[in-house]
């Protein structure tokens, strides 16, 4: 893979593209996120000239995107760029005093992404206040700002992180849906039909296909609670391993099915 040229400073002036975020989150809330960004993501920034990041809509405080520089410095490479981005000037503001690593800034900016050209947006818990028909306008907004090679990863979570579900995005539009959870406290797969992203959480009916995946999650789940003595994880590999077994394209394999995770291609739940 060869280098990529990203980076530039935020723009000053212009009205920023979206409206301000509901603004709440909490300490670790996206680290699953962020270990599947620095497994999969982590090569595009391992090239890149300038390896700039934005974090998106971070929220009342820079908890996370802090957090996000931090992993990204550690284990993929220490001078990566982190830019949080906010609607909100009192959000930029208050976030000021957590610039103090090298390469962390903050800077108001929306779906422009404030004239930046990152190799990388993460965009977390933004796209859920919208309408599904603003969506793909959205997206077309950041990924026109990326770096050549660059990555939009786009999704939610719950409050603490347990439960989540995103996209990742590049020029020519979705590639992938990863859905993730912490193993200890999944009841069951269908509960990741309320941490949908924006674009599949309305879709989650008969004759949709991720509506057959959750159903396909689900029954494969029940079908595995043998394996429930030996701990949640053993069953969700299980579980996992059966869908795959079933014809669903799974991506990824054994190893970060062991996360919690499964990741599958755009089209195999694209929206009908």
């Amino acid at each position: 893979m060869g280098s990529r040229r990203c980076g530039g400073d935020p723009a000053p002036g212009g009205r920023p593209v979206g409206v301000v975020t509901r603004g709440t989150t909490n300490p670790n809330r996206l680290r699953r996120v962020d270990n599947w960004i620095v497994a999969t993501c982590g090569e595009t920034l391992r090239a890149a000239t300038d390896p700039l990041v934005v974090d998106l809509g971070y929220g009342a405080t820079p908890t996370t995107a802090v957090e996000l520089r931090t992993r990204l410095a550690a284990r993929v490479r220490a001078d990566v760029r982190l830019v949080g981005l906010e609607i909100d000037p009192l959000r930029v503001a208050a976030a000021a005093p957590a610039a103090e690593p090298p390469g962390l800034t903050f800077a108001r900016g929306g779906f422009e992404l404030a004239g930046l050209r990152p190799c990388l947006v993460r965009a977390f818990n933004v796209l859920r206040q919208y309408t599904e028909d603003e969506v793909p306008a959205a997206w077309r907004a950041m990924t026109d700002a990326l770096a050549p090679g660059g990555h939009l990863v786009e999704g939610t979570c719950d409050e603490l992180g347990r439960l989540g579900g995103w996209l990742l995005v590049d020029a020519t539009g979705p590639r992938t849906l990863t859905l993730a959870a912490r193993l200890g406290t999944l009841e069951t797969p269908a509960r990741f039909a309320e941490r949908l992203p924006k674009a599949l959480i309305h879709r989650n009916v008969p004759g949709e296909r991720v509506h057959d995946l959750l159903r396909a999650l689900d029954a494969a789940w029940h079908a595995a609670a043998g394996y429930a003595p030996f701990g949640p994880r053993q069953r969700w590999l299980h579980t996992v391993d059966a869908v795959w077994a079933a014809g669903w394209p799974v991506l990824d394999r054994p190893a970060r099915w062991r996360l919690g995770e499964v990741t599958v291609p755009w089209s195999a739940v694209a929206p009908s």
